[in-house]
């Protein structure tokens, strides 16, 4: 299995991109994006290297982009999916060192358990069970915290006005809004909820169907499921590449006597619509 921190947008990535975006003409882009998500910094420069070269970028998901690549979605003009595709809320995470392990805990939740130790702790009989909870967080955690729900939700609200509901009277109420909702934790109550198309559409992002189009829809999938089978089959852990074949590749190094598995590609079914 690949290490998480391999496969997740970092700011390596623009290196990559400038890669496979050298001299390709400005205008129009088509990102097809699959990603657990990464680092909302990395992202938002990622953004601003995109939309710098690209006047009408479209990201298409033939899966799943969560987290910071639901982020560089709403920074496209438009998003396609299929129906089966899914993005996800945009909660920062930390990845906290704890006496049960590396754990990644949201922003939120970290936020309503201090609440909810200055409450009980009221109760000098509970202070003993919430010292070895709060001994972990640290000098600075509960600002952070703060001032990373801040940054996700103002990035992703500041770039859905500038660009995909560039010119609309209501850009500003609607990107707040919109903002508001993919990063409220207390409503997904999970990081890893997947938002259907049907769900993202109700939210008023700007969707497409991915279905509209059966010679478009195939030639998208045809690309994720090659991809996913470079996955499988090699050490490659992350692909950036253009239609041309400039790539930039990710692989994970593999550790003496291990054996990576490799699977026999099987015959894919047309799409039904």
């Amino acid at each position: 299995m690949a290490d998480p921190q391999l496969v997740t947008i970092t700011a390596e990535d623009i290196h990559g991109f400038m890669e496979v975006v050298h001299g390709l003409p400005s205008g129009g882009l088509d990102l097809v994006l699959h990603s657990p998500g990464g680092q909302p910094e990395a992202t938002e420069a990622l953004v601003d290297y995109l939309r710098s070269k690209f006047d009408d970028p479209r990201v298409l998901v033939p899966h799943a982009a969560m987290s910071a690549a639901t982020m560089l979605a709403c920074a496209s003009n438009r998003i396609v999916m299929g129906k089966h595709s899914s993005l996800g809320p945009i909660d920062p995470q930390f990845i906290m060192r704890t006496d049960l392990g590396v754990m990644s805990v949201p922003a939120y939740a970290i936020l309503e358990q201090f609440k909810l130790a200055q409450t009980q702790c009221k109760d000098p009989s509970l202070i003993s069970s919430w010292l070895p909870i709060l001994k972990q967080y640290g000098p600075a955690l509960i600002v952070q915290c703060q001032l990373a729900l801040s940054l996700s939700e103002s990035l992703v609200s500041d770039w859905l006005e500038r660009y995909m509901f560039a010119g609309r009277s209501d850009a500003k109420e609607l990107a707040g809004k919109i903002a508001k909702c993919l990063s409220d934790h207390g409503a997904s109550l999970s990081h890893g909820r997947f938002l259907s198309r049907d769900k993202v559409k109700a939210l008023g992002l700007v969707v497409e169907d991915l279905e509209a189009n059966q010679a478009f829809q195939d030639a998208v999938l045809s690309v994720f499921h090659s991809v996913t089978h470079t996955f499988n089959a090699t050490p490659a852990v992350k692909v950036i590449q253009n239609h041309m074949g400039r790539a930039f590749i990710k692989k994970q190094m593999m550790m003496a006597g291990q054996v990576h598995p490799v699977q026999v590609p099987q015959p894919m079914k047309r799409p039904v619509k």
